[in-house]
């Protein structure tokens, strides 16, 4: 099988929905290629249908402010892009960029309508996602508000490792450049390196390029606690 066709076995939809209409969702599915840092789709564009990641990792974000933008989350392998695009407006409220090569299934709103009506499992799947989507949204917004740089960054850094695990060395098993992980913990640059260095300081974390260990759990748990006063 080609590396960028899908296996009808991996992704959020070809999980969740009956397997008698998977052949439906081959002939209806687009596979994309993606290169890294091209979008999937942009803010603001009209809705065309959603994606779905097949392989490589993508990240959601929106603009904040005028130059700024703050990522919502990252999505890899098996998980779904644009569904917050599902409202009465039809665009997209948020941004989807590849940090690396990602293939992606795409289906466009027609077929994804007709999913919907004939696969219970899988809209009742989705409104579990889209729950989620808005559960973790509202504990961001609140953590921007009361938790410090230093809480943010750790809650950011433990919720990677969670989200992707790691690898046989230990470091999380993704690559996030400083600007990304800035962008994700709604930090300065200059504010999410200064924090580094004193997590690294304090033997907090490991460095080794983009890739990041997590030394003691615990401690950065702790710094998650914090609250701004």
């Amino acid at each position: 099988m080609a590396n960028n066709v899908c296996d009808l076995k991996s992704c959020f939809l070809c999980k969740s929905c009956l397997k008698d209409w998977l052949p439906a969702v081959a002939a209806n599915r687009k596979n994309i290629a993606i290169k890294k840092n091209r979008q999937l789709f942009n803010e603001g564009d009209p809705v065309t249908g959603i994606y779905f990641i097949y392989s490589g990792t993508v990240k959601v974000h929106k603009k904040w402010g005028r130059e700024k933008e703050l990522i919502l989350r990252f999505a890899k392998a098996g998980d779904v892009a644009g569904q917050l695009g599902l409202g009465d407006d039809a665009i997209y409220p948020v941004s989807a960029t590849a940090i690396e090569p990602c293939v992606v299934c795409f289906i466009d709103t027609y077929f994804f309508e007709s999913t919907l009506s004939i696969n219970a499992n899988f809209t009742r799947q989705l409104m579990s996602v889209l729950a989620n989507d808005l559960q973790e949204s509202e504990k961001r917004m609140r953590n921007l508000a009361h938790m410090p740089v230093r809480g943010r960054v750790a809650q950011a850094l433990l919720n990677l490792q969670n989200q992707f695990g790691i690898t046989e060395d230990g470091y999380i098993n993704i690559d996030v450049s400083r600007q990304d992980l800035a962008s994700f913990t709604g930090a300065a640059y200059e504010s999410l390196f200064r924090v580094m260095n004193d997590l690294t300081d304090e033997k907090l974390v490991s460095v080794s390029g983009k890739s990041i260990l997590i030394n003691d759990e615990n401690a950065l748990l702790r710094l998650t606690e914090e609250i701004d006063l």
